[in-house]
């Protein structure tokens, strides 16, 4: 019997060729069906009359200017023109008869009975003699009919045989004119079996009998794949899909002790150049990415080998790399034709692929010097074909992908530390710091970051489409603002480093004149972007100088600083996307303040307000608001309510952090208090008011939300910190002195605060929001009016002790008089709300006058408190009476004489 890899590999070899050969010959077919359609169309309008006005001379040229043979068909690889219908062809010319010649019938689709006569049992016939063969070697070998030798011969025999059908069948369609055989693509079915048939007798030779030394199996299944690949310049596809598969696995199939990267990338190379060579001549794009697929595949065998040979495998990359620039790029040497202007999927794929390929080995062998110089030269061969064949120019964005992955990979190499937490890595643990050579990285990053550099630069205006100079400006940009990271990573291990700093200065001052030489330029297709991606080049470059040469907070102030620089220059420069950065700069520091808080961590300082807190908050939140006034002369979009926000943000953070530092003497973990929630209300309601000023002139929706914010984050800490979590009649909480204490902070100034942000509403806003937040500014009254009664008897800790009656008969006594202020407050300004307010304070006074008052009080008190609230009631409706609605008494009429 056979043994299971012999089986397996006839099964696969046959299910391949069967599945290639169903899909190719079902294209073919159907390209022969309207083919066949055109043609009928053409007859059909080549047998109308020309009309009878057509004079005598025209009418004897015409028989001659008409071909007298249909057009050619067109290869196998090409799509076939559309059919023409009623709508796009020429009305046909009329007949002597004068009636219009009826429109050609369209070629009916071949029925179920065709397609099994003609297609189906031709793919299960070949199917059939390819496992056929298989099945009468394995039953001579159990049945012990003939000799290992034997088998082998027949089954060479068979296979020949079955090739000389294929070629003979082919041969015999090519003079005879039954149109059913081309649509079965039996020669093609035929030498498919043959092909694979060969492929099993030898591999059945070498590796069950070991008749064949390694070597000579490899070299007769390489011409049997070989073979092949040229057959299939005439069978069509479905042989290209079997000798490119059979090529590709040959190596897997014969191996040794010890491999031979060398003969195995030489053989490689031969079948890459002759799979491109076909895909070339036919077209096929589908056997030029299957190729590329198996030959980066190849490059994985021996990487992770500690005696790794770099040279094979560099040749590997460097020899597919060639060969995908010289037969599959389109527009480059032998490549196909294509528009200028476009860029090619296959094109740029292949490269890319092998400049995965040579990173890869890189990676593989520690940088090691063979590769790293490999890599550089396909990376330079890149920038050349792309340079030359506009199809090839998405391979930029693999080539300065890859240049970065190496460089960093290099980086966390020398620091792997970087990979883990900042405690470091454990003795013993982890990667261990490869040092390679220095010196050739800084020559690669020089020649990458020039050679990126200058030809983003200077392939601007050399093509009429849009997307490729924009593709060079990115790559030119990005790569060497990428490299230098990753240098500054590897020396400098993320520490501050001058030299890099001017390095990034350099950098930006040569992406700043790209930027004025290109802004200095008429306006050519991508220009515009390409400008504006040199421009933020630019200002990488200096957020980089300053990343460099900085420290912690000072980085945060940079930063924003930049936001700011790069608003004004947007006005200098009305590049769009110098907008847009600064909106992205304001959210980078406000992404670096959400890492850190502190802006320094512990080294903010312990002295009020004039600590870190106020240059990492207050120069930024004063960059963003410049920067918004600079957005805002040239219109209200997007970016400028990104900066909008951030100014905002940081100027309540900057007020919040500080008031933080400060109630908590610089330990800014601590618990909350009351003199935090206190100053924390104020200056929400204070920033509110401010806000609600100032978008009455921007009608900025930012500053319209900011507002509504602000007062929503003074009305919650007011509520909850005020009202009940640092509530003194609460907690044990010592307010302070007499009168200037914690409780005018927390209750008093509030209530103004919010009194005057609800007149700052009135008419703005719904008046429920603002009667809302006057509702608020009575309530915040009240309570310090209460509590500053309740600090008069208990002292500064006004949860301890009994409440006594003259403390009782006091609360009455200083709600009425509130009550009272508010009233003739709004009599002298004719305010209803100040007189709806004394109603309510009134009317909460009656109600604890009949509540608390006749129960809790007894004697004199008692009836002292009702007879004061009777007193300031009559007095009251008097005032109501004679002032606010006095009655106009009309005048007596006068007397008539008797």
């Amino acid at each position: 019997m056979f043994d299971g890899p012999f089986d397996l590999f006839a099964l696969i070899i046959a299910i391949i060729a069967f599945l290639i050969a169903i899909k190719a010959s079902s294209q073919a077919a159907e390209l022969r069906r309207r083919l066949s359609s055109l043609e009928e169309m053409v007859y059909a309008q080549r047998r109308v009359q020309p009309p009878p006005l057509m004079p005598a001379p025209v009418q004897a040229e015409a028989p001659a200017t008409t071909p007298a043979e249909p057009p050619p068909l067109a290869p196998e690889a090409e799509a076939p023109p559309p059919l023409v219908t009623d709508e796009a062809s020429p009305p046909p010319l009329e007949a002597d008869t004068g009636t219009d010649a009826p429109p050609p019938l369209p070629a009916p689709a071949p029925g179920f009975e065709e397609r099994l006569g003609t297609r189906w049992v031709v793919w299960i016939g070949g199917l059939a003699l390819a496992l056929g063969g298989f099945f009468m070697v394995r039953y001579s070998i159990e049945a012990g009919l003939v000799g290992p030798g034997v088998r082998v011969f027949l089954g060479g025999l068979f296979a020949l045989a079955l090739l000389g059908a294929g070629e003979w069948s082919r041969r015999k369609e090519s003079i005879s004119n039954i149109a059913a055989l081309p649509i079965a693509n039996i020669p093609a079915i035929l030498t498919a079996a043959g092909t694979a048939v060969a492929f099993a007798t030898i591999y059945a030779a070498y590796a069950l009998y070991g008749f064949l030394v390694p070597a000579t199996a490899f070299v007769l299944l390489g011409i049997v794949a070989m073979g092949t690949l040229a057959a299939a310049l005439l069978h069509g596809p479905a042989l290209a899909g079997l000798g490119v598969v059979g090529a590709f696995v040959t190596p897997l199939l014969v191996s040794s002790g010890k491999p031979d990267y060398w003969a195995l990338y030489i053989y490689l190379a031969i079948v890459t150049a002759a799979s491109f060579g076909l895909a070339r001549i036919r077209l096929w794009r589908w056997l030029a990415v299957t190729t590329i697929a198996f030959a980066v595949l190849w490059i994985f065998p021996g990487l992770d080998t500690s005696d790794m040979q770099v040279a094979p495998h560099a040749f590997h990359a460097i020899a597919g790399f060639v060969l995908a620039a010289l037969l599959v790029v389109c527009g480059f040497m032998f490549g196909p034709t294509i528009e200028d202007g476009e860029i090619e999927p296959v094109s740029s794929s292949s490269l890319g692929a092998y400049l995965f390929g040579a990173m890869l080995i890189v990676l593989s062998s520690a940088h090691a010097d063979l590769a790293l110089i490999a890599f550089t030269l396909l990376v330079g061969a890149t920038l050349f074909v792309a340079w030359h064949a506009p199809a090839a120019t998405g391979a930029l964005g693999a080539a300065a992908a890859t240049v970065f992955i190496v460089f960093a990979e290099w980086a966390v190499r020398a620091n792997p530390d970087m990979l883990v937490l900042p405690g470091g890595p454990i003795s013993g643990i982890g990667p261990a710091a490869t040092d390679s050579s220095v010196t050739l990285h800084l020559v690669m990053a020089a020649i990458f970051a020039a050679g990126f550099g200058v030809a983003g630069f200077l392939a601007q205006g050399r093509s009429s489409s849009v997307i490729i100079p924009v593709v060079w400006s990115a790559a030119g940009v990005a790569t060497p603002i990428a490299i230098l990271v990753a240098l500054y990573a590897r020396i400098a291990h993320l520490d501050r480093s001058i030299p890099f700093a001017i390095l990034a200065v350099l950098l930006a001052a040569a992406f700043g004149a790209a930027t004025e030489a290109l802004a200095r330029r008429e306006d050519r297709p991508g220009g515009a972007t390409s400008t504006a991606l040199f421009a933020t080049g630019t200002l990488g470059a200096l957020a980089l100088a300053l990343t460099f040469a900085l420290e912690k907070g000072w980085l945060t102030i940079a930063l924003a600083l930049m936001s700011l620089g790069t608003a004004w220059i947007s006005l200098q420069r009305p590049i769009p996307v110098l907008r847009r950065l600064a909106a992205i700069f304001a959210a980078i520091v406000t992404a670096r303040i959400v890492y850190d808080p502190r802006i320094v961590g512990d080294a903010v300082g312990t002295t009020p307000i004039f600590n870190w807190l106020l240059w990492g908050y207050g120069l930024p939140a004063a960059s963003f608001w410049g920067a918004s006034i600079f957005l805002r002369r040239r219109g209200d979009d997007a970016p400028l309510r990104m900066v909008e926000a951030a100014a905002i943000l940081f100027t309540a953070l900057l007020a919040f952090m500080e008031i933080r530092h400060f109630a908590t003497g610089g330990q800014m973990t601590s618990a909350p208090s009351l003199l935090e929630c206190a100053l924390q209300v104020c200056i929400a309601f204070a920033m509110a008011i401010g806000l609600e000023r100032l978008r009455l002139r921007s009608r900025s929706v930012v500053h319209n939300v900011g507002a509504v914010v602000l007062t929503a984050i003074g009305g919650l800490v007011s509520v909850f910190g005020l009202l009940i979590l640092e509530n003194p009649l609460l907690w044990r909480i010592d307010v302070g002195g007499a009168v200037f204490n914690l409780l005018l902070l927390g209750y008093a100034l509030p209530a103004v605060l919010m009194l005057l942000l609800s007149y700052a509403v009135v008419g703005e806003r719904g008046k429920a929001y603002a009667n809302t937040i006057a509702g608020g500014a009575l309530v915040f009254a009240l309570a310090y009016v209460t509590l500053e009664i309740r600090r008069f008897y208990h002292g500064p800790i006004l949860s301890s002790g009994e409440t006594t009656g003259a403390e009782q008969y006091s609360y009455s006594i200083g709600w009425l008089a509130f009550g009272v202020v508010l009233l003739g407050v709004g009599i002298l300004v004719n305010s209803e709300r100040a007189r709806l307010a004394s109603a309510a304070v009134i009317a909460l006074t009656i109600l604890k006058a009949f509540v608390i008052d006749m129960s809790t009080l007894t004697g004199v008190y008692r009836a002292l408190s009702f007879m004061c609230l009777g007193v300031v009631l009559v007095a009251i409706g008097w005032l109501y009476q004679r002032i606010l609605f006095r009655r106009q008494v009309p005048p007596p009429a006068p007397q008539t004489g008797s």
